[in-house]
């Protein structure tokens, strides 16, 4: 069976008036709202039902949650097929014309436009609610059960003896096909395929439409505890894997039954989620991410999120992060108690390029551990000006095509303050491109900056609405960057910018020069003492070596346009680098 109800006492719709709430408030409060919408892959002015859902959550957060219910004529059972039994039941309980159609709060006999929803919603967040409700979802992900702990405080009087508590479970981050009239979300267009969001995949409790409750008199506490196992995947034909990270779980409280419905809804709320194991020492892994930001350097900041989902306190753990052929060890140290989470920050130095890198936790607790997951890793070049004076200019160039209204752009520097931003542009009636021509001025040299050119659509500025492109130019008119608009839904360029220090640098501090930079065919490398030159490319790999002397020369003429990092090793046994870029 699918799911199954702890038979205590407590479930027994017996009140507890006696005992403390661990989860749910005892205040009075307004009524949260539960947005049914009944929707279906197939049907090509939903994706702006979606849109007006999400734009009332995000207007909302923690008051309104949209529940998307596959039924109906649009409903496909082709892959990814979302259509359930319990969507099917609840959209049997209303009266629905047209899609997409919804119900708030089921305060409706039927279902009603999309440019009603908000209102509805206002209306109902605005009465008082007979009860409140709070829990919790325990997710063992070794063995796939929730034990779903649900508590209803009445802090007023129903206006009957008995209602409804439904328990669902829903998922986001499903692709699949989706048709579009009029591109109303862009938003959830990832690569081609769309990405639906707050699918109700099951009930958890008996009944589509809830578990009788009673009594429903004010000061009564009663608790309901749901073991659930998930399952591996739902629909048939064609069904959908339940993954873990991607579910949620909602509860919410119906009055009582009206036609073929249990409505209204009274009020509802999101479980906290909390993923725990019976093992004593277990540190999940997720999140792993590279912080963007402005770095001129191969060395990238990461992050993680570590979860102690065992039933002891973790006190450290051992990891390693693999990136190319180059192994990184780090170590964590606190006091993290079971079911919280920390944020885990390291950084490692990066080859040019983009990398599939692996992280390893390999002991926790001082105690051999095997757990890994794999992150992306991305070091690209930069582009390298010098100015004379403390602060320079930028000339950006944007060639929009017809969407301009899609693009937007801005740049940061290595402090993350966004120093300049544009966009969005106006739209071109018809095909075709248009410039967008922004200045930069003032702005401090001796710094890195991140510019990132976005497209809302995700299918950059070219090039079947115009062929579109970008590029920015320095304050002498030099190109620096350029972007052939490819970039889906956005991509970024580093720039760093330094003075020129009239001939006392760094090079010659160190007691040798490297020049010219930019180089055509020659490099050299003067100074005493010198062992070895080394000159590596942009992915880290060596592409000559030869011994050195005072005046060394290496022949460039053969090496590709781009930056190269020279290394020089001396006789004493000293490591200094240079950047230089070759241009033929």
């Amino acid at each position: 069976m699918k799911k199954f109800t702890i038979a205590l006492m407590a479930l027994l719709s017996v009140a507890f008036t006696t005992k403390a709430q661990q989860y749910v408030s005892t205040e009075p409060s307004n009524r949260n709202v539960i947005l049914e919408e009944f929707t279906g892959r197939g049907c090509g002015y939903c994706t702006d039902g979606h849109r007006i859902a999400n734009q009332i959550m995000a207007a909302n957060p923690g008051r309104v949650w949209a529940v998307n219910i596959h039924a109906g004529g649009y409903a496909q059972t082709s892959y990814p097929n979302m259509i359930t039994a319990d969507g099917n039941t609840i959209h049997g309980g209303f009266s629905i014309s047209g899609y997409p159609t919804g119900v708030v709060n089921r305060s409706t006999g039927n279902g009603i436009d999309r440019g009603q929803w908000n209102g509805q919603a206002n209306t109902q967040m605005n009465q008082a609610a007979e009860c409140n409700i709070a829990g919790v979802a325990r997710i063992n992900p070794d063995t796939r059960v929730a034990t779903i702990i649900v508590e209803v405080y009445y802090t007023g009087n129903s206006t009957v003896d008995q209602n409804y508590l439904t328990v669902a479970m829903l998922q986001d981050s499903i692709l699949g096909s989706q048709s579009d009239y009029g591109n109303f979300n862009p938003t959830q267009w990832l690569n081609g395929q769309y990405v639906h969001m707050h699918i109700l995949r099951d009930v958890v409790s008996e009944s589509a439409w809830g578990d009788p409750i009673s009594p429903t008199t004010a000061g009564t506490l009663i608790t309901r505890t749901y073991e659930y196992q998930i399952p591996e995947n739902i629909g048939s034909p064609n069904g959908v894997d339940v993954v873990l990270d991607h579910i949620f779980f909602l509860a919410w409280v119906a009055q009582s039954q009206q036609g073929n419905a249990i409505r209204p809804i009274l009020t509802a709320c999101e479980l906290e989620k909390v993923t725990l194991t019976d093992q004593p020492i277990y540190p999940m892994m997720s999140d792993i991410e590279q912080v963007v930001a402005a770095q001129c350097t191969q060395d990238k900041d990461f992050g993680f999120v570590v979860t102690n989902i065992g039933t002891e306190t973790l006190t450290s753990i051992k990891f390693d992060a693999q990136v190319g052929n180059a192994i990184h060890e780090f170590e964590w140290t606190g006091e993290l108690q079971p079911a919280e989470n920390t944020k885990v920050d390291f950084s490692m130095e990066v080859p040019f390029g983009s990398y599939t890198g692996t992280l390893n936790i390999t002991e926790a607790n001082g105690v051999a551990y095997e757990g890994s997951k794999s992150f992306e890793a991305n070091c690209e070049q930069w582009a390298e000006l010098e100015e004379e004076t403390d602060v320079t200019s930028l000339k950006i160039f944007i060639i929009q095509d017809q969407f301009g209204e899609q693009i937007t752009w801005d740049m940061i520097n290595s402090a993350g303050e966004m120093v300049a931003s544009g966009g969005p542009y106006q739209h071109i009636i018809g095909t075709g491109t248009q410039a967008n021509v922004e200045n930069i001025t003032d702005l401090p040299v001796d710094e890195c900056y991140l510019f990132r050119i976005y497209d809302s659509f995700g299918n950059g500025i070219c090039c079947n609405y115009g062929n579109g492109h970008y590029y920015i130019r320095d304050a002498h008119g030099n190109t620096i960057v350029e972007g052939d608009g490819e970039y889906g839904f956005g991509e970024s360029k580093l720039i760093s910018i330094k003075k020129k220090d009239d001939g006392i640098n760094d090079d010659a501090v160190a007691g040798f020069k490297v020049y010219p930079n930019p180089a055509n065919s020659t490099i050299f490398v003067d100074g005493e003492g010198i062992s070895m030159v080394e000159v590596y490319n942009s992915l880290g790999q060596m592409v000559t070596a030869i011994e050195g002397s005072a005046n060394t020369t290496i022949d460039a003429s053969s090496f590709d346009n781009g930056i190269y990092v020279v290394r020089v090793l001396t006789d004493n046994g000293a490591v200094m680098t240079k950047k230089v870029s070759i241009a033929h």
